[in-house]
């Protein structure tokens, strides 16, 4: 058994919107990352992956809940110790181009982190700079330029170097590929694993994309409206899913045979509102497995078998 280097239990995040209302963007969500594992968390847009990768990094700091890592609470700490904890869990975000500084040159955004830490001279900084822009298949001879002067691929790639500037041992990777061509996204994902095997990063992979997911991570935790649905190991999850949500993701993927796997037919309306979900199971007035039961009582998240988990009444089976 591998020692877990990030742990979440209980996690909720709320926001306050315009007219006092109170928005549950994360509702008590619980789940491990194993030293040297890649847990891919995967769900619609707005079902709250972001909003968890950015209370990991106490961006803001979650409403309630605690977040472990390496077995000490980061909701706790106090900002001197957490500024010293920061660069050992370090993230990617979603968009490559607007999360680089147009006004800083590559050279100056790669050497930022060391400056926080300290420790280094300047010229110790530039061949680090240099060293990890090759590593991630930027040429070091382009340090000079700025962010707007490389494509989306190549800004991704400057921010996975920026990221692994600090020698992280947990990197939180939110939609590093959803704004990218496919080309370009597997030779993103290829990278990635690379420097996980080079680097020996443990990561948290967001997505939306399940047959992205299936190509790079360990096991998957699929969400929906701020709650979990389904957890497993990643070829078990493909195989023998048990949520009704779970089946509508993987059915959503373009496949060569389309009857290899069974499809499952949504319920007709939009994706209900954080502001306010329905109650008992929130997929329910999608999901045509949906019965009474449903409406009145909240689906436990519980193991149905090793290492499974799912909450529902009624699961495929």
């Amino acid at each position: 058994m591998r020692k877990n280097l990030l742990q979440v239990q209980g996690l909720t995040v709320g926001f306050k919107q315009e007219g006092k209302q109170r928005v549950q963007a994360v509702s008590n969500v619980s789940f491990k990352i194993a030293k040297g594992e890649t847990l891919g968390l995967v769900g619609e847009s707005g079902c709250g992956k972001s909003t968890i990768a950015r209370a990991i990094m106490q961006l803001p700091r979650p409403t309630s809940g605690r977040i472990f890592f390496d077995g000490e609470d980061l909701t706790q700490v106090g900002k001197k110790r957490l500024q010293q904890l920061r660069p050992r869990f370090q993230m990617i975000f979603q968009d490559s181009i607007s999360s680089l500084n147009p006004r800083r040159n590559i050279i100056d955004t790669l050497t930022a982190p060391l400056k926080v830490i300290g420790k280094t001279t300047p010229g110790e900084k530039r061949h680090r700079a240099l060293e990890m822009m090759a590593s991630v298949g930027i040429d070091p001879g382009a340090c000079h330029l700025r962010p707007f002067q490389f494509s989306g691929g190549q800004c991704q790639r400057i921010q996975i170097a920026r990221a692994l500037m600090a020698n992280p041992e947990l990197l939180i990777c939110d939609e590093p590929v959803s704004s990218l061509d496919v080309s370009v996204q597997a030779q993103i994902i290829n990278l990635l694993e690379t420097l996980k095997k080079e680097h020996q990063l443990t990561m948290l992979f967001i997505s939306h994309d399940l047959a992205v997911v299936k190509n790079i991570c360990d096991r998957v935790v699929v969400m929906y409206l701020g709650k979990l649905c389904e957890k497993a190991p990643c070829e078990k999850l493909y195989k023998t899913h048990h949520h009704p949500y779970t089946r509508a993701l993987l059915s959503a993927i373009p496949k060569p045979n389309p009857g290899l796997l069974p499809s499952i037919n949504l319920r007709a309306g939009d994706l209900p509102s954080p502001v306010d979900p329905p109650s008992g199971c929130r997929f329910r007035t999608r999901c045509p497995r949906a019965e009474k039961r449903c409406a009145h009582k909240e689906p436990v998240f519980q193991e149905i078998e090793p290492g499974h988990h799912v909450a529902c009444h009624f699961p495929i089976v």
